[in-house]
């Protein structure tokens, strides 16, 4: 097959409309917006661009389907999910191929995106029918405390672009196995993959009512008026921390149920005692992995000071090893960034720690091209205390600090806002233990390179967000807990 034929099976794939109701149709004012492609920065597609009529009429539908979707079985709900994660996976190809014409990152690492998105619709097609309570006697003997799990209700699901599959499915899958109905709105760069998602599902014969997508170039548009619906019970959102205060401050005002995966700035710890190949090698992986554009991607790397040279060559012989280009082309390891301003900021990012000392072991040059591709780069000799050391770089960048002791690494690990994840590299078992005691993060990888997984407690601490994403911790997020007392 050629680039060609996947490309118009993938676009085929992707309706272009909004879903409400169970059906697809253009948004109420005929208005649409474009979606190009970051390699090329060519137009792909016209997508329909909803304003506050279609959120409204959106809200409208989950709420008419909330009731009976909560009174279907969990056996039921699990195979809704079940028949979508079949599908899912039967149409790897078209969806790996749509992800990378929205955002870019190459088609290996987009097909990887499919299977690990994929595995949330499997997950909690099984967590659907287990959604329990407990009893037990009061202490005083004079009552008996039962316990039920109810759905929280319709849910405003906003996902991100970096992850267009796998950040719908995350969100999609619990908020169905608990009896939630959803509004889907995706990222406006990539709206392409969450309608072909959604299409899957109904497929997968979710009810009419029970998924609804509104894709709009303006969220605020949209999500405001469905935040300031007493109606709406539930906002769960995947994105940046500024963004996610706003919406935190507007779902307040509702007293809305939030779930909040914000952003992360995760350090990267290597010791002395680590093996530096294999360090090397997750590091890569931890670093470059949808080309950077990962909220819990390895952003700053503190190498302790007696391997920090022979750590910095061997990461840089591997990141200039890696071949840029457009994700489609074969062989390519790294794509383009999602757009032009993504690329302003990180090489703008760069440039400041180059004047503030940092040294370009490779990469740190914008390339002449249509598209919008930034090289892997490695910073060594980086100041502690560079701006970049402390922000989200998003982008294929690794600032290199040294540090002398266990103390000192701790502390800069630990200075940022931010507590997502981190990543440790050490032979010493006793180390592991006192860093994960005493790191604010969320998830912690140990010798090894991203432990995201289905089955795994997804989030942060501080102001990386509120929740877990996955996991049996999961569901949790979209149930509410009925205390009702029986006399003995």
């Amino acid at each position: 097959m050629t680039d060609s034929d996947l490309v118009r099976r993938a676009l085929a794939c992707a309706p272009t409309d909004l879903f409400i109701g169970g059906a697809w149709r253009p948004a109420m004012n005929g208005a649409t917006f474009p979606v190009t492609d970051p390699a090329t920065g060519a137009r792909i597609a016209d997508v329909a661009d909803a304003d506050a009529s279609d959120a409204v009429a959106a809200l409208d539908a989950a709420c008419d389907a909330q009731r009976g979707w909560a009174a279907t079985s969990g056996r039921e709900r699990s195979e809704v999910l079940r028949r979508a994660f079949d599908l899912v996976i039967s149409h790897t190809e078209e969806l790996s191929a749509l992800i990378t014409l929205e955002m870019g990152k190459p088609l290996a690492d987009a097909r990887s995106e499919v299977v690990y998105g994929a595995e949330f619709l499997r997950w909690f097609s099984e967590e659907a029918v287990r959604v329990g309570g407990r009893t037990a006697p009061a202490p005083e003997g004079t009552l008996r405390i039962l316990t039920a799990s109810r759905p929280v209700g319709p849910c405003l699901a906003i996902t991100p672009w970096n992850f267009p599959l796998a950040m719908a499915t995350r969100k999609i899958g619990p908020a169905l196995a608990a009896g939630c109905t959803v509004v889907l709105k995706p990222a406006s760069l990539t709206p392409l993959t969450a309608a072909a998602l959604v299409d899957l599902l109904h497929q997968a014969q979710a009810p009419a009512g029970v998924v609804n997508l509104v894709t709009s170039s303006h969220a605020g548009h949209v999500c405001g008026p469905l935040l300031a619906d007493r109606r709406l019970r539930k906002l769960t959102f995947t994105g940046s921390t500024p963004v996610g205060r706003s919406l935190l401050a507007q779902a307040s005002h509702n007293v809305l149920r939030c779930s909040m995966e914000l952003g992360g700035c995760a350090p990267f710890l290597v010791f002395d005692d680590a093996d530096i190949d294999q360090a090397v090698r997750c590091a890569v992986t931890a670093k470059t992995r949808s080309n950077g554009e990962a909220c819990n991607a390895a952003n700053t790397f503190y190498v302790q000071r007696g391997v920090v040279e022979e750590f910095t060559d061997a990461l840089t012989q591997a990141f200039a090893r890696l071949t840029l280009g457009p994700g489609l082309d074969p062989g390519v390891d790294l794509g383009p960034l999602v757009s032009s301003s993504q690329r302003q900021e990180v090489a703008s990012m760069v440039d400041q720690a180059v004047a503030q000392g940092a040294v370009r072991r490779t990469g740190g040059v914008v390339p002449e091209s249509d598209g919008y591709f930034y090289p892997a780069t490695v910073l060594a000799d980086v100041p502690p205390d560079a701006a970049i050391a402390t922000s989200e770089i998003f982008g294929p960048v690794a600032p290199v600090v040294s540090f002398d002791t266990e103390e000192e690494a701790v502390r800069l690990a630990d200075r940022t806002d931010y507590g997502l994840a981190a990543y440790l590299h050490t032979a010493d078992l006793s180390r592991v233990a006192r860093i994960a005691e005493r790191l604010e993060v969320g998830m912690l990888s140990v010798n090894t390179g991203p432990i995201s997984n289905a089955a795994a407690p997804f989030g942060g601490m501080k102001h990386s967000g509120l929740g877990r994403e996955g996991g049996s911790e999961g569901i949790g997020e979209y149930l509410e807990c009925q205390y009702i007392g029986l006399p003995r």
